[in-house]
């Protein structure tokens, strides 16, 4: 990691969990992945610059809220879907989608695997679906983080939608274990079917 700053004030990765409202190992993840800048002491403890625990805490803020289609009956929880997508247009049509869903359904948005991992952190989606290739981190990146062992997220369902071949995935690494992986164009019929299974199993 880079040489640490002598005019910034240092935070240890407790203490930037406390302030933004997630777990230690979400912040861990968020500094291997690149999303929070880090340096290490002589003794091998990561300290971040409380800058830019300031900027992604306005980040956050800047997201979108949720927004929560379907009736939500008093027994039921909705299902917490994160669309990670960098075209603002299958963004919107996810969106379109999932307004006409029949169970309850909160939908958020990122438009990249930095704020995605950023998005998941704060908000623990039960299901996400993601492109592979984004600009920045893509979606390979993200999955691979969010399935490397010890992150937290091995029960959180990934689905992945991409116009590259099978192949082309293999080629490029694959994913990891337990991923779904659907070509485009959008099956949201396929979609909508591993969404409502996963809304039941977590009533």
């Amino acid at each position: 990691m880079r040489k640490i700053p002598s005019n910034e004030e240092l935070m240890t990765t407790r203490e930037v969990g406390e302030v933004l409202g997630v777990a230690v190992r979400t912040v861990q993840l968020w500094v291997e992945s690149g999303v929070l800048p880090a340096w290490r002491t002589a003794g091998g403890h990561r300290r971040i610059a409380r800058s830019a625990v300031e900027r992604l805490a306005q980040e956050r803020a800047d997201m979108l809220a949720p927004v929560v289609h379907g009736a939500t009956a008093p027994t039921q929880r909705a299902l917490r879907l994160l669309v990670v997508e960098d075209d603002a247009d299958l963004r919107h049509l996810f969106s379109l989608m999932v307004e006409g869903w029949t169970f309850p359904v909160e939908l958020s948005t990122a438009v990249d695997g930095f704020q995605g991992l950023v998005r998941i952190g704060q908000w623990m989606p039960d299901m996400v679906v993601t492109d592979l290739n984004m600009p920045g981190m893509n979606g390979f990146e993200m999955v691979r983080s969010l399935k490397r062992a010890g992150a937290d997220y091995a029960d959180l369902q990934v689905v992945a939608v991409t116009a590259l071949s099978v192949r082309d995935v293999a080629d490029r690494g694959g994913l990891p274990e337990g991923t779904v992986l659907f070509q485009k164009p959008v099956d949201f019929a396929a979609i909508e079917a591993l969404a409502q299974a996963r809304q039941k199993a977590i009533r």
